[in-house]
């Protein structure tokens, strides 16, 4: 029997959304059409977008349903004059951001302010990840606050929210920017919704009539991001959403943040020179990335798939890559270090025998690694 370890690259579809969107196939209309069908179509949009801004914590007309993230951080940053951002974002944010003009970050993950210069950030798109994919390791809440005091201040500020909606709570306090909201990007398949679909959560910028729409052509979205919605690909989205919430509510994520120490626990005991990324900074509760030197992460990724596990060895999008961790060597690892990394990530069905299982089955090879090397 396999286990799943890997939710932080994608995860298993709920329930929920696996039911929302067999309702949706069974409604032909086009949400556009002013017929009973369409309007059928347009109901279930509409009641998605309630469901996504309930997780969030916005209004429901800040949500633009995308085609993912990734199509929502294009859509906020491609018009921007200038665009920074640190060398841990997702490749999917860090592409807009010139190399020169990466911020740089300390050991633990978080953004370096000391670097930063007075008007350092004027007339800048700062993007800020909300939780690191590869590392699990949270930016500081009172980050944008320290930015006004050292009057660095962005233009506007963009956080991919991807690896932290539906697994904290505060996503909605975490927009506040200096008197101001700024936008963000989910992605449904991240937290039991299907592929494919996502939404940018959009600032006051984002004002129908002052800034370029997403995509051109029909008037959806408010005329913010053409083209036919995928009525059920939100409607999985947004089922996601409520049951996401509602695992929120229900303290799941502190139960698998047990989990995830309880692992980490049994890997300490059977390597003491095993080094786990960001173990003394908040992190999510689902994710250990862990460093085991001379043991390089994509033959622990291998092993442990022919054991029956599936782990990775860095963010999904390069995972299939071979190099090194850029999230690794800027937080000071060395390449060697990086290379030998991988990370488990939980899912809120994951169990405790699951967790044991593995740890188990990890020390086990471990061990061949070993008597190989020795």
């Amino acid at each position: 029997m396999r286990t799943y370890l890997d939710h932080n690259a994608t995860t298993p579809l709920r329930a929920e959304a696996r039911a929302a969107m067999l309702a949706a196939m069974d409604v032909a209309g086009n949400p556009s059409s002013v017929h009973a069908e369409g309007r059928a179509a347009k109901m279930m949009v509409e009641n998605a977008r309630r469901q996504v801004a309930g997780l969030v914590g916005c209004d429901v007309s800040e949500v633009i349903f995308t085609s993912g993230a990734t199509e929502a951080i294009a859509g906020v940053v491609q018009d921007s004059a200038a665009v920074t951002g640190a060398p841990i974002e997702h490749e999917a944010v860090r592409i807009w951001c010139p190399e020169a003009d990466q911020l740089p970050v300390d050991c633990n993950g978080h953004v370096d302010l000391t670097a930063l210069s007075d008007g350092a950030l004027a007339g800048v798109t700062l993007c800020l990840q909300r939780a690191n994919s590869e590392t699990g390791v949270l930016q500081p809440d009172t980050l944008c606050a320290e930015l006004s005091r050292l009057g660095a201040s962005p233009a506007s500020v963009f956080r991919d929210a991807v690896q932290a909606a539906g697994k904290l709570s505060d996503l909605g306090r975490w927009r506040s920017d200096v008197g101001r909201h700024t936008s963000l990007a989910v992605s449904a398949h991240k937290l039991g919704g299907p592929k494919g679909i996502g939404a940018l959560i959009a600032g006051p910028e984002y004002t129908p009539g002052l800034m370029q729409p997403m995509l051109r052509g029909g008037g959806q979205e408010l005329g913010r991001r053409a083209g036919t919605e995928n009525v059920i690909g939100i409607a999985g989205f947004g089922a996601a959403c409520a049951a996401a919430a509602q695992d929120l509510a229900d303290g799941v994520w502190e139960r698998v943040a047990d989990l995830r120490n309880v692992l980490e626990k049994a890997l300490e005991a059977a390597s003491k020179k095993t080094i786990f990324v960001g173990k003394d900074v908040a992190r999510l509760p689902n994710t250990s990335c862990f460093i085991t030197p001379g043991w390089r992460g994509e033959t622990q990724v291998m092993q442990m798939d022919l054991a029956g596990f599936a782990i990775s060895a860095g963010s999904a999008c390069s995972s299939g890559k071979v190099a090194t961790s850029r999230v690794l060597t800027a937080m000071g690892f060395d390449d060697a270090e990086a290379s030998c990394a991988v990370r488990v990530s939980l899912g809120p069905d994951t169990t405790e025998e699951q967790v044991l299982r593995f740890a188990d089955a990890w020390t086990a090879k471990l061990k061949k690694h070993e008597a190989r090397a020795a």
